[in-house]
C-alpha cells in the first residue's frame, strides 16, 4: 500500500464530520462541529477551538485530566483519614465524649493517689498539710456539711455573685447596645473600656475596699465593677459583628432609628450576647473567692481561708470541688435556657 493511499485510509477512518450550514439551536449560529471522539473522553468542543480526532487528545482534555486526578487524590486521602482515630473535625457518639472526657480525670486522680498514698506520713511524697489523699479528703465531708454550714455558706456566695451580676447587666447591657450601635457613643467610652480590659481585677480589691468599707456593699460592688469590665466588650463585639444588609434592608422596609436598634441590631446580636452573658456568670466564681478572701466571714471563700489557717486541710479540696460543680450546674441551666431561647443555634442545625 503507498503511502498516499495510507492518508486517504487514515482521514476516513477518524468519522469527522463538518456540515457549515448547521446552525446551533439554542443561540441560532453556526457552525458546529460534530466529532466521534473515543468513549473514554467526555467532551464537546464549540466551533473555534480545537478538535479532539480518534487516538489524539487536545491541550484542554490534558488539563481536564490532571485536574480529575488531583481531586481524586484528595478524595481518597480524605477517605482513608476517616477510619483514623485523630479524625479531623469528625463526629463522636456521646457516649465516647464522655469516655474521652473521665480518662484525664481519671489520670489526675492516679496521680494525686500516688503522691499521696503510703501506710506512713514520713513514707508519702507529700504531706498531709500540704495535699491529702483524696480518702482523707471525702472522709472529711460530714464535718464539712454539719459542722462549718457547706450550704448556708455555698448559698451566700451564690446570692452575692446573682446580685453583682444583676448590677452589671444593668450597666453593661445598655451601654455595650449603644457603643455598638452608634459611633459617637462608642468613640466616648471605648477608652474607658480598654483601660478596664488591662486593668488587673486584684487590683479592684482594695480601691472598693476603701471606697464601700468591708461589709456586703463591697463585695457585691467588686463583683459587679468585674462583671463591667468582662461584659462591656463582649456585648459591643456582637452588636458590631451584626451584618449591615440587616440595616439597609430594615431602612429599605421603613424602620426608623430606633427600630433598627431594638428589632434588627439588638435580635440579631441576642444570642451572641446571651453567651456573653452565661461565660460572664461562669467568671463569676473566680471573682467572688478574691472578694470573700480578703475579710474573712461568711461564704465560700471564708471557708477555704479558715481551712488554710486553722484546718482541716482537707476542707479547701472540698470546697473548691463544691464551687466547680456547682458551676457546672449552673452553666449547664444557662444552656438549656439558651436552647430553649434561640432553637435555630443549636449544632447540626
Amino acid at each position: 500500500m503507498s503511502e498516499e493511499q495510507g492518508k486517504k485510509n487514515l482521514h476516513r477512518d477518524q468519522r469527522v464530520t463538518t456540515d457549515d450550514t448547521l446552525a446551533n439551536p439554542e443561540t441560532g449560529e453556526g457552525p458546529v462541529t460534530v466529532v466521534d471522539v473515543p468513549s473514554s473522553v467526555e467532551a464537546v468542543a464549540p466551533t473555534g477551538g480545537a478538535t479532539p480526532v480518534d487516538g489524539m487528545t487536545s491541550p484542554g482534555d490534558l488539563a481536564a485530566a490532571e485536574t480529575a486526578s488531583k481531586v481524586a487524590a484528595v478524595g481518597s486521602a480524605s477517605a482513608s483519614g476517616r477510619g483514623t482515630w485523630l479524625e479531623i473535625r469528625g463526629t463522636l457518639p456521646l457516649w465516647q465524649v464522655w469516655l474521652l472526657g473521665i480518662v484525664p480525670i481519671a489520670m489526675l486522680l492516679g496521680v494525686w493517689w500516688f503522691m499521696t498514698q503510703g501506710p506512713t506520713v514520713e513514707e508519702r511524697l507529700l504531706s498531709p498539710t500540704i495535699l491529702p489523699s483524696p480518702g482523707e479528703v471525702v472522709r472529711s465531708f460530714p464535718n464539712l456539711w454539719f459542722d462549718r454550714a457547706l450550704t448556708r455558706n455555698t448559698m451566700v456566695s451564690l446570692l452575692r455573685v446573682v446580685e453583682g451580676f444583676a448590677v452589671a447587666v444593668l450597666i453593661a447591657f445598655p451601654l455595650g447596645l449603644l457603643m455598638g450601635s452608634f459611633s459617637r457613643v462608642k468613640a466616648m467610652f471605648q477608652p474607658l473600656s480598654v483601660l478596664g480590659a488591662y486593668l488587673p481585677i486584684p487590683a479592684l480589691v482594695p480601691l472598693t475596699l476603701s471606697l464601700l468599707g468591708t461589709g456586703e456593699k463591697q463585695k457585691i460592688g467588686f463583683l459587679a465593677l468585674a462583671f463591667v469590665i468582662y461584659l462591656l466588650p463582649l456585648i459591643v463585639a456582637a452588636v458590631d459583628q451584626v451584618d449591615s444588609i440587616y440595616l439597609k434592608t430594615a431602612y429599605t422596609l421603613g424602620a426608623n432609628k430606633w427600630q433598627s436598634v431594638s428589632k434588627v441590631l439588638l435580635g440579631v446580636a441576642w444570642p451572641d450576647i446571651f453567651q456573653a452573658l452565661r461565660f460572664g456568670f461562669g467568671i463569676g466564681w473566680s471573682y467572688i473567692l478574691l472578694a470573700e478572701m480578703v475579710d474573712i466571714g461568711r461564704g465560700v471563700g471564708g471557708l477555704i481561708i479558715t481551712s488554710q489557717r486553722r484546718g482541716p486541710r482537707e476542707h479547701i479540696y472540698l470546697v473548691l470541688l463544691v464551687i466547680v460543680a456547682l458551676a457546672f450546674v449552673t452553666d449547664k441551666l444557662w444552656a438549656t435556657l439558651g436552647h430553649y431561647l434561640f432553637p435555630y443555634r443549636r449544632k447540626g442545625r
